[in-house]
This record gives structure tokens, C-alpha cells and sequence, in this order.
């Protein structure tokens, strides 16, 4: 293994890529240095080698088309760089680093600026994209490019990353992979989950993004100790679920947004559940909703606090009755705790009343949060005209909140 130190000439396109021909002419297990200063990109490794800006400033600039940095070949290290300047094109997937059949390739502590993508994983399996900043293309939010992007990549560590104003982070047909301390902002999905089984996603803090977390399609995961926070768009929710089974959904922080829980079908296959414990479900416009129930799901030791609606049911026929809750903290919970052993005397109910005709009729909407409506809605409960629909039994609810 050699050392090798590379200066840059001011734009060094304009006179050749040296870059390019110091990669070509190390050997396997080689590193190059680069100072400070503009390097083009567009490059190729095909070797096992080590490209390390040491603190950032030495830049390799692509010439607008296509990957500016394309890996393949296995134990690749980028360090300390600032990538930028990828190409447009979405058939492409043009992006600041993309890496095709490899394996322990890492991507640490670059800076990765004005490129369609960021970090696109085709069956790298076994690597690390840490500590990275990663942004866009200056363009609308849906036609910006993906963050991070795992594709059939699999046991792969994806942690610190700060992710600002690109489209979604993705993780596809892609398992046992740690998505670890990322932060998230100004994004459409925070971070997407499709066909994506037994990964791990823990401490992370997603911000002002369309979507929180939403896993498709999926089976096995745990996703703990995340904060998805103001998530407004038109379809935001804190965390999602579409045809998912076996999820542990535990110890998170949901607030703030359009919907806390969003639950289409899951759990998915007959005979499993997913668990969803010791959550703060706070001030969303719905704590959960349920959509076309058909499994158990089980609720406990779950804060409900300040949310506009804790429970709705947008589906008839839903059979919401079989989902278990225990131990749960509801704020509008009216009982009275007489033994004084932190669990209310009688069990908590919540029905839905004339506010199911939104739910289940969505040109109604336009009226939610009406006067009028809530004086419908406050008549309805003191003398209902319609048999109410139960959403939530907990037997055992708590009296008081399990966190400050």
C-alpha cells in the first residue's frame, strides 16, 4: 500500500482529469490524498482503493452528466470530500456517488451538493454511508432525486447522515440494514421502505418533510427512539403502514403531524401482529388511522396526547374490534382511579360518532372543524341518531402519562 498526494489545479477539467489518472495508475489498497481545491469528476474506481479530502475542501465537480464518482469495485473508501454537480436525469438515476455489486465500500463524512442523487446503492451489500451531508438539485420537491437510495443492497450501516431539501431516502428489496442517528428535513418521504424486511431504524429525526417514515410491503422491522415531527402535506403522517407484518413499532415520538400512525392493511398476513409500544402520539390532527383492518395489531403503554382526533376508521366493515389495548395514556380518558393503583377504574372507550360521516365521505371534510359540525357532533353523542362505532377498548388504561 502506498500513499499517494494529489494537488489540484484550479478547475483541472480544463487540462485533463488527474484525477482520473492518479486512480488508474495506484494499485490496490492505495490512498489519495487530495488537497485543497476543484478536482473534475465523473470518474471511475475500479480498484480497491481510498479517496481522502482529509476536511472537506478538495471538491470533485461532475460535468453536469451522469454519476460524478461510479464505484465497482468492493472495500472502496471516500472520506472528507465535497462531491457536486451531477446529472439531471431521473431514467438514470444520475448521482454524486453510485455504487454497483460491491461490497464494504464506505462513504464517510463527505459533503455531497447540487447532485440529482446522493449515495445510489445497487447491490452494495456490507457498507457503511456515515456521517455525510447530503442535498439536491435546486429544483421542485418531486423532481429532486433521493437522498440515499438501497437497492437489493443488503446488512448495511446507514447512520448520521444530515439529509436537507432532497426528494426521499429509500430503502428497496433490501434487508438487514441498521438506519441509524439520520437527520431529515424538507423532504417529501423521510425515509420509504418497500419489500424491505428485517431492518433495523432507530434514532432518527426526521423535520418538516412531506411524509414521516412509511414502510410498504414489508415484514420484520423495528423502528425505535425516532422523533417524526410536522409532517403536514397532504398525505403527512409520522409513521405509515401499508401491507406490512411482524413490525415492532416502539418508543417513538409522533407529533405534530397530519396523521401520528397511518395503518392501510397491516398487519398484512394472517397470524402475525405488529406492536406498537411506549409511544408519545402527540397533537396530530389524528392520533391513528385505521385503514381496511383486517389482522390484530397491539397497542400498549402508548402516550395519547393533545390530539385533535385520537382514533378514526376511513373504512366500513374494518374489523377494528380484534386489535388489543392495554396500559395506555388518553388524554380525554374521564375515569377515576379510586384504589390508586395508576390504572383507571373503568375501561377507556373511544366511539366515533357523527364524525364517521368524514371519515367515510371525504367531500365532507370541507367541514371539518366547522361550528356547525361540532354542534352535530356534540347533539349525536347526547342522543345519538346513529349506532356509534367503537374504535378503541383499553381495559387498563393509565391514569397518568408514561413520559414528561
Amino acid at each position: 500500500m502506498k500513499k499517494l498526494c494529489l494537488i489540484a489545479l484550479l478547475y483541472s477539467f480544463t487540462f485533463g482529469n488527474d484525477l482520473q489518472n492518479a486512480i488508474d495508475s495506484a494499485s490496490s489498497g492505495d490512498i489519495i490524498e487530495l488537497s485543497s481545491g476543484v478536482y473534475s469528476g465523473n470518474i471511475i474506481i475500479n480498484k480497491p482503493i481510498t479517496i481522502d479530502g482529509k476536511d472537506r475542501s478538495a471538491i470533485i465537480k461532475g460535468d453536469g452528466k451522469g454519476d460524478v464518482i461510479k464505484i465497482n469495485s468492493s472495500n472502496v473508501k471516500l472520506l472528507n470530500l465535497t462531491i457536486e454537480n451531477s446529472g439531471n436525469s431521473h431514467t438514470t438515476i444520475d448521482s454524486a456517488i453510485s455504487c454497483d455489486s460491491a461490497s464494504g465500500v464506505e462513504i464517510i463524512n463527505n459533503a455531497i451538493k447540487n447532485s440529482l442523487f446522493g449515495v445510489n446503492f445497487k447491490q452494495c451489500n456490507e457498507s457503511k454511508i456515515v456521517d455525510n451531508f447530503i442535498t439536491s438539485k435546486p429544483v421542485d420537491l418531486g423532481l429532486r432525486g433521493d437522498g440515499i437510495r438501497l437497492w437489493y443492497s443488503h446488512d448495511n450501516i446507514v447512520q448520521n447522515n444530515h439529509l436537507s431539501k432532497s426528494r426521499d431516502m429509500v430503502v428497496w428489496y433490501s434487508s438487514n440494514n441498521q438506519i441509524r442517528k439520520n437527520y431529515g428535513e424538507y423532504g417529501r418521504y423521510s425515509l420509504h421502505f418497500m419489500y424491505a424486511g428485517k431492518n433495523l431504524v432507530e434514532e432518527n429525526i426526521f423535520k418538516y418533510n412531506s411524509v414521516g417514515i412509511f414502510f410498504m410491503f414489508s415484514s420484520g422491522t423495528t423502528a425505535r427512539k425516532n422523533q417524526v415531527l410536522n409532517s403536514t402535506g397532504a398525505f403527512g403522517v409520522g409513521i405509515g403502514m401499508k401491507d406490512t407484518s411482524d413490525f415492532i413499532i416502539q418508543d417513538n415520538i409522533l407529533a405534530y403531524n397530519a396523521r401520528g400512525l397511518y395503518l392501510d392493511q397491516s398487519p398484512f398476513q394472517p397470524g402475525t401482529t405488529n406492536v406498537y409500544e411506549d409511544n408519545q402520539i402527540l397533537y396530530n390532527t389524528v392520533g391513528v388511522q385505521f385503514h381496511a383492518t383486517q389482522h390484530k395489531s397491539i397497542f400498549n403503554r402508548n402516550d395519547f396526547i393533545g390530539n385533535m382526533e385520537i382514533a378514526i376508521n376511513d373504512t366500513p366493515g374494518s374489523k377494528i374490534d380484534i386489535n388489543e389495548w392495554s396500559n395506555n395514556y388518553f388524554d380525554d380518558y374521564a375515569g377515576f382511579d379510586r384504589d390508586k393503583d395508576g390504572i383507571g377504574d373503568i375501561e377507556y372507550k373511544n366511539f366515533t360518532y357523527l364524525d364517521s360521516l368524514w371519515q367515510y365521505y371525504p367531500n365532507l371534510r370541507l367541514f371539518y372543524g366547522s361550528a356547525i359540525m361540532s354542534i352535530l357532533n356534540f347533539i349525536s353523542k347526547l342522543a345519538p341518531f346513529s349506532e356509534p362505532e367503537l374504535l378503541i377498548t383499553d381495559t387498563s388504561p393509565h391514569m397518568e402519562p408514561y413520559h414528561e
